[in-house]
């Protein structure tokens, strides 16, 4: 979808649509009441009647029947005045975004920004909500679609002398949606598809693009680098596993890297531990902490931040045949630590645990991980937040605030040492799973045994990463949970 911003009356645009927002404390203000005069007071008669109310997320198409320049008015929920923040104005933007789509308008203009007390801070949530709403995944469908792409979005300022700001921020605001939608397309792809070689081939068609340097280790490389957990996992699959390093070098060679780690198992069935049959065809989406950090360097490096990113990707298929790793099984890791084996299914763990303990390498400012690691965090949360566990307090409040600005929230879950003791084993360093409580703390617990030093922060994506329904600005499937949330962290760093 392209982006435009002009300044003019918006009542004398031509349009197929013209987006305005609604309180529900009734329809106040200029722009509405001229529109509901213009419609022989269709609005006011709504509103009296109860068919709209104003209500978030609610919203209603009228045709004006030839009374306004505009060929529809969409009005959209936005609840009280009051509560109204940025992450409102982004989910009735993804909402309309959505409404236009199954309408079949491929282009429209929206005022909806000037809800806010500051029209130009709403620009950004509107643009995002738009362009991420509009997303759908349809790569493999092969019949004629039923509904059309969003083409063009208008946003009418003012004043002409506030559009040159507003264009630089939805040029900055695409890139970032792009990526973010480049996320939820590598997610979206079948495992038969998507396997580590495509990733690994995702990651080195974005760095060629956008000037990054990428490297990716194939098993020989990763068996070099002794990267016993990797290859244990990889080891049931006849689709080789691959390691894959991005090197974004935005900032001065004296700056510490921020190394980013992404959980790239592009197939899970749970291997010689069978997951149930039920929802297996899910777990093509076990690879959404890899694809949002491969989209999050597109992102920098798009925005030309002035940081320094590494990107670490440990990509690999859990499988059942002959060769995979079975529980029982001692797996020495690129640490030297070594892993009694006594769930296949926790095989996340096993690939980050290498990735954590090779970014150590880079000397990094500090490491964040990225992983649909555990059903037990699904349990605990739910789908409204990333759960969030780590050692520096500093780091947790940044990617907090980040995540309160980009409406992807997180909630920080305890990591107290006692927790450590399910994970202890009789002839092991320690187990890789700990039993059925406080799942997501003891694999956040084992992870950390691999940071080293670093300030580190784990995201825990289990639950943010697929919309099984559908909602405002995340329609049904990937999320591409991750991307704008650590954008926006870095963005503070610079």
């Amino acid at each position: 979808m392209h982006v435009k911003i002009v300044a003019a009356d918006p009542l004398t645009i031509p349009t197929p649509a013209l987006v305005v927002g609604c309180f529900e404390d009734g329809p106040e203000g200029q722009l509405l009441s001229r529109l509901d005069t213009a419609l022989a007071g269709v609005i006011s008669t709504l509103y009296r009647q109860k068919e709209f109310t104003g209500k978030r997320l609610k919203v209603k198409l009228l045709h004006t029947l030839g009374r306004l320049p505009a060929q529809r008015i969409v009005l959209v929920g936005l609840g009280k005045r009051r509560e109204l923040d940025g992450e409102r104005i982004r989910q009735a933007a993804g909402a309309v975004a959505q409404a236009l789509r199954g309408a079949g308008v491929a282009s429209s203009v929206t005022v909806l920004h000037c809800a806010a007390e500051s029209a130009g801070m709403a620009i950004q949530e509107v643009v995002e909500g738009s362009l991420l709403g509009g997303y759908a995944f349809l790569q493999y469908r092969t019949e004629p679609k039923e509904q059309v792409d969003p083409e063009e979005l208008t946003l009418v300022l003012a004043k002409k002398s506030e559009v040159k700001q507003a264009e630089r921020v939805c040029r900055e605001v695409e890139a970032v949606c792009a990526a973010a939608c480049h996320a939820r397309d590598m997610v979206g792809h079948p495992g038969n598809v998507a396997t580590p070689t495509f990733l690994a081939e995702q990651a080195s068609t974005m760095a060629a693009r956008y000037g990054i340097r990428c490297t990716v280790l194939d098993r020989e490389g990763i068996e070099r680098e002794g990267m016993g957990g990797l290859l244990a996992v990889g080891a049931g699959s006849v689709q080789s596993p691959r390691f894959i390093v991005l090197e974004y070098r935005g900032g001065p060679e004296s700056m510490r890297p921020v190394a980013l780690v992404g959980k790239g198992v592009t197939f899970d069935s749970g291997g010689i531990s069978l997951k149930p049959r039920e929802g297996m065809e899910r777990m093509k989406d076990d690879m959404a902490g890899a694809a949002a950090v491969i989209a999050t360097l597109q992102a920098v490096a798009a925005l030309a931040l002035p940081v320094n990113v590494v990107g670490l990707v440990p990509a690999a298929e859990n499988m059942p045949d002959g060769r995979a790793y079975k529980p029982g099984d001692i797996v020495k890791t690129m640490a030297g630590k070594t892993i009694e084996i006594n769930n296949t299914d926790a095989e996340g763990r096993m690939i980050l645990c290498d990735a954590l303990h090779y970014a150590s390498t880079f000397k990094p400012a500090a490491i964040i991980d990225l992983a649909t690691l555990t059903g037990a965090c699904l349990v605990a949360l739910g789908t409204q937040a990333t759960g969030l566990m780590g050692t520096d307090d500093g780091l947790k409040r940044a990617l907090k605030k980040a995540g309160e600005r980009t409406g992807e929230r997180l909630w920080e879950l305890p990591l107290w040492e006692e927790y450590g003791e399910a994970m202890k084993s009789d002839v092991a360093d320690m187990k890789n799973a700990g039993g059925p409580h406080a799942g997501t703390i003891t694999a956040a617990w084992f992870l950390k045994q691999f940071v080293g030093k670093a300030k580190w922060a784990h995201l825990d994506i289990a639950g943010t990463a697929w919309e099984e329904k559908g909602k405002h600005y995340l329609p049904k499937g990937a999320t591409g949970v991750g991307v704008r949330l650590l954008v926006d962290y870095l963005r503070g760093l610079g």
